[in-house]
C-alpha cells in the first residue's frame, strides 16, 4: 500500500498537470470534458477517496479524532463533487423587464422549468461616486409577485434554487445563474468543516506528531541580486512647492477621484520606468511636460526596450526623447510608432503607449479636473477641451476652458505666486463642486503619503544585500568559524531589527492603500507581495516571542538573516512584477470580505513553504544540521498545508457565492489543488529521521508548484484567477 499510494499521488498530480496544458490549448469546457470530466478521472478521484477510507480502517483513527476528520473530510468533499455532478443543475434565464420567465437554459442546451415564476422589474450599474466606474451590478426583481435583489456576491434563494447575477446586454436586460444543487453543496462544506476540525485538534492536541515538533524550529531561507541608480540635470519645470500645489488638484483617473500627484507618479514611472527624473518630482516631471512641452520632448527620457524598437531608432540606448519618437506636428499628433507597432508586439506598442499618453497630457485630455454638475446633481468630470455642457454659466465654461493657457503664461513668466492662487481656485471650485464625491481628508492623506513613501526601488536592494551578508556571516558560523561564532547573536539581533523595521514599514504601506483605495489591497501580486513579506516578518516574530526573545546561538543568527533575505526577495518580486502600482476601485466580484481571508491565508502559506524550501536548502549545505532542520521543516509544514487548505476552501466559497459553482477547473484552482497535494504528501511519507535527506530534496523541488501556482498560472496559463 506504501508504494500505492505513491503512484496515486503521483497519477493524480500529474493529470492535474495535464489538465491545465490542455485547457491552455483549447479551453475549459474542453479540459472538463475530455479531463476533468471523463469516466477514468471520476474512477482516480474514487480510489482516492477509498484510500482514505483504507487508511480510517487500517490504522483504526476513530482513535485519533484529528485524523479521522482530515481523512473524513476527503471522502466527503469527493462524495460532494459526485453529488454535485450528479444532482445539481446550472443555467442561466435571461431577463426582459416586464417579461416573467419559468424556465431556465442549461449548458447542454436544454430547457428546464423553475418552480416559480420570475420578473425582472429593472437592472441598474451602481457607480462608484462621481466616476463611471461600476461598483455592483443590481438585478431587481420580482419571484411570484415578492420582490427580490441579484447583484455581485448577493444570491437570492427560493425554494432551493439560487439565482446570481451573471450578465447585462447594455439594454436593460439582464441574464442571471441559475443553481440547484440540494445534496452536493452541503457535502461539500461538511467536508470542509471536517478538514478545519481536524486540523485544529492536530494542532492542540497534546499527542499529535505536530506538538512533538514544536519543541524544535528552527527555519531558513535564501536569495539574489543587486541593483543601482544614476542622476543628471533636468530641464525648465516649477518650482517644488508649486509643483506640489499641482498635484494637490484632484482628478479623475482610472475611473476614481484622487490627488493629482498619483497621476504625476503613474505618468513619470511609465515613461522613465522610475517616478523621479534628474532628482524632480513627478509632480514637476508631470509639470514640466504640461508647460515646457518642447524643452521636454528633447529630453531622453523615455524609456525603451527591445532589439527590434532599438534597430527601427538606429540607437543602442535605453533611453530615447519623444522628438525621437514622433513628429512636432500641432501637439504632437503623428507618431511613426503608429505604423511600426505590430499590435503582437508588446514592445513596439509599448512605445507607442507612451507617445499616447505624452500626446494626452500636453493636449490636455489627460486631465480631468474639472467636475460639472448636471440639474439632477449627478456629477461628472471633464478636462478643459472636453465637450463641457452649454448649461454652465458663462463665468464657468470659460474658467474651464482658459485654464490652461492661462496657468501655462504664468508659469513661462515665472509668476509662480499667480500660480499658487489659481491652483488653489482649481481646488476650491471642485470642494464647492464635488465636495461629497471627493475622498474624505484620511484617504486623501494617505494616498499623499503613500505616493512619497514609494518613490524608490531601494527597499528590496537594500534587504537583499544586508540580508546576504548576514547569511553569509550566519552560515560561517554554523560551519565552525570561531570568530563569527562569538558575534552570532550580534548578527541573530541585527537581522531581527532590521526584519522588525522592514515588516512595518510594508505594512504601513499596506494600510495606506487599504484607506486610500478604501478597500482591502488584495487583487494583485504586489499586494499579495506585500502580504507574504508581512507573514514572513509576523512568523519571525511569532517565533522570537515563543522562544522569550532568546536569539542566542547560531540558530537564531540563521533565521533572522534568512527571513531578512526572504523579505528582500518578496519586495523584489513586487518590483519586477509592477513596483508600486496606483490604487484602483474593485471590481464588482471582487468587492466582497471573502477576498481578505482568501488571499491573507494562502498567500501565509506560501511564505511558510518558502521557508520550508529554504529551510531544507540550508540543510543539505550543513549536513550536521540535517536532522534538526528536517523537524523544523516539518514542523512548519503543517500550518503551512493547513492554511493552503483553507484558503482553497474559502475561495470556493466565495466562487459558490458569486458564481454558482464552487469549483471551475480554473487553472489557478487546479494548480492550488496541485500545491496542496504535493505538501501533503512529505508529511504521510518522510515523518521518520532516516528520511532527512529524502525530505530536503523533495521540499526543494516541491517549492516548485508553488512558484507555477503564483506566477506560471498569471504568465502562461491564464484563467480567471490570473493577475499581473
Amino acid at each position: 500500500m506504501k508504494h500505492f499510494r505513491i503512484i496515486l499521488f503521483s497519477v493524480l498530480v500529474a493529470v492535474l498537470i495535464t489538465g491545465t496544458v490542455v485547457e491552455k490549448f483549447h479551453d475549459n469546457a474542453y479540459a472538463c470534458l475530455h479531463i476533468y470530466g471523463s469516466w477514468w478521472f471520476c474512477l482516480l478521484l474514487g480510489l482516492v477517496g477509498l484510500f482514505c477510507i483504507y487508511n480510517i480502517v487500517k490504522d483504526r483513527l476513530w482513535h485519533s479524532l484529528s485524523l479521522l476528520l482530515l481523512n473524513c473530510s476527503v471522502v466527503f468533499v469527493l462524495l460532494g463533487g459526485l453529488l454535485t455532478s450528479v444532482t445539481g443543475t446550472h443555467g442561466s434565464v435571461a431577463l426582459q423587464p416586464g417579461a416573467p420567465a419559468s424556465s431556465f437554459s442549461t449548458a447542454e442546451g436544454d430547457t428546464l422549468s423553475l418552480p416559480f415564476t420570475v420578473c425582472l422589474e429593472n437592472f441598474e450599474v451602481v457607480q462608484y461616486p462621481g466616476t463611471r466606474t461600476p461598483m455592483d451590478f443590481v438585478s431587481h426583481i420580482t419571484i411570484d409577485g415578492e420582490p427580490a435583489v441579484v447583484s455581485m456576491n448577493n444570491i437570492c434563494r427560493h425554494k432551493g434554487y439560487r439565482l446570481y447575477q451573471e450578465d447585462f446586454d447594455g439594454e436593460g436586460g439582464s441574464t442571471l445563474s441559475v443553481a440547484h444543487d440540494p445534496w452536493g453543496i452541503a457535502m461539500t462544506y461538511c467536508g470542509y468543516g471536517m478538514m478545519f476540525l481536524g486540523f485544529v485538534l492536530l494542532f492542540f492536541s497534546p499527542s499529535s506528531r505536530f506538538r512533538s515538533l514544536l519543541r524544535h524550529s528552527v527555519p531558513i531561507l535564501v536569495m539574489v541580486s543587486a541593483f543601482s541608480a544614476s542622476v543628471f540635470a533636468a530641464p525648465h519645470t516649477l518650482p517644488d512647492k508649486t509643483a506640489d500645489k499641482l498635484g494637490r488638484i484632484n482628478v479623475l483617473y482610472k475611473g476614481r477621484v484622487c490627488p493629482l500627484q498619483t497621476l504625476a507618479k503613474d505618468f513619470s514611472t511609465k515613461l522613465y520606468g522610475k517616478p523621479s527624473y534628474h532628482g524632480l518630482s513627478p509632480e514637476q516631471i508631470l509639470s514640466g511636460w504640461l508647460f515646457f512641452p518642447e524643452e521636454w520632448a528633447m529630453e531622453p527620457m523615455v524609456k525603451i526596450k527591445g532589439s527590434e524598437v532599438k534597430r527601427l531608432l538606429d540607437t543602442k540606448d535605453r533611453y530615447v526623447s519623444f522628438y525621437d519618437l514622433c513628429i512636432l506636428d500641432n501637439g504632437y499628433d503623428q507618431s511613426p510608432m503608429e505604423s511600426m507597432a505590430n499590435p503582437a508586439n508588446k514592445k513596439l506598442r509599448d512605445v507607442t503607449e507612451k507617445c499616447s499618453l505624452i500626446q494626452q497630457l500636453v493636449g490636455g485630455s489627460l486631465l480631468r479636473i474639472f467636475p460639472v454638475a448636471d440639474s439632477t446633481g449627478s456629477v461628472a468630470w471633464y478636462a478643459q477641451n472636453d465637450d463641457i455642457p452649454l448649461h454652465l454659466p458663462d463665468d464657468e465654461y470659460i474658467f474651464i476652458r482658459k485654464q490652461h493657457s492661462y496657468c501655462q503664461e504664468l508659469a513661462v513668466n515665472g509668476d509662480y505666486a499667480r500660480l499658487d492662487e489659481v491652483f488653489g481656485k482649481i481646488s476650491k471650485y471642485q470642494e464647492r463642486t464635488a465636495g461629497d464625491i471627493l475622498q474624505s481628508q484620511a484617504q486623501y492623506n494617505a494616498e499623499r503619503l503613500y505616493n512619497r513613501l514609494t518613490t524608490g526601488r531601494w527597499l528590496p536592494m537594500v534587504l537583499i544585500t544586508l540580508g546576504i551578508l548576514l547569511f553569509c556571516c550566519a552560515l560561517l558560523s554554523v560551519a565552525g568559524n570561531r570568530r563569527m561564532a562569538r558575534h552570532s547573536t550580534a548578527v541573530a539581533w541585527l537581522g531581527y531589527g532590521i526584519s522588525m523595521a522592514a515588516t512595518l514599514f510594508v505594512a504601513l504601506i499596506f494600510s495606506l492603500r487599504w484607506v486610500a483605495g478604501g478597500h482591502l489591497p488584495m487583487a494583485g501580486s504586489f499586494d499579495s507581495m506585500n502580504l507574504m513579506c508581512i507573514a514572513a516578518g509576523l512568523s519571525l516574530f511569532v517565533w522570537s516571542a515563543i522562544k522569550r526573545f532568546d536569539l542566542q546561538g547560531r540558530k537564531g543568527a540563521v533565521l533572522c538573516a534568512s527571513v531578512l533575505m526572504v523579505l528582500g526577495f518578496c519586495q523584489l518580486v513586487a518590483m519586477l512584477s509592477g513596483s508600486n502600482p496606483p490604487m484602483t476601485h474593485l471590481m464588482p466580484v471582487l468587492n466582497s470580505p471573502l477576498l481578505a481571508m482568501h488571499v491573507t491565508v494562502i498567500m501565509v502559506s506560501y511564505a511558510l513553504f518558502f521557508i520550508v524550501s529554504l529551510n531544507s536548502l540550508a540543510a543539505l549545505a550543513s549536513p550536521s544540521l540535517r536532522d534538526e532542520l528536517h523537524r523544523t521543516g516539518e514542523l512548519l509544514l503543517y500550518p503551512a498545508v493547513f492554511l493552503l487548505a483553507v484558503g482553497i476552501a474559502i475561495g470556493a466559497v466565495w466562487a459558490n457565492i458569486s458564481w454558482g459553482n464552487y469549483w471551475s477547473w480554473d487553472p489557478k484552482e487546479v494548480w492550488a489543488l496541485i500545491t496542496l497535494i504535493v505538501y501533503i504528501f512529505p508529511l504521510v511519507q518522510f515523518g521518520k529521521r532516516q528520511h532527512s535527506l529524502a525530505f530536503h530534496i523533495y521540499s526543494l523541488l516541491a517549492f516548485l508548484s508553488v512558484l507555477v501556482t503564483y506566477f506560471g498560472v498569471n504568465l502562461v496559463l491564464g484563467g480567471v484567477h490570473a493577475y499581473n
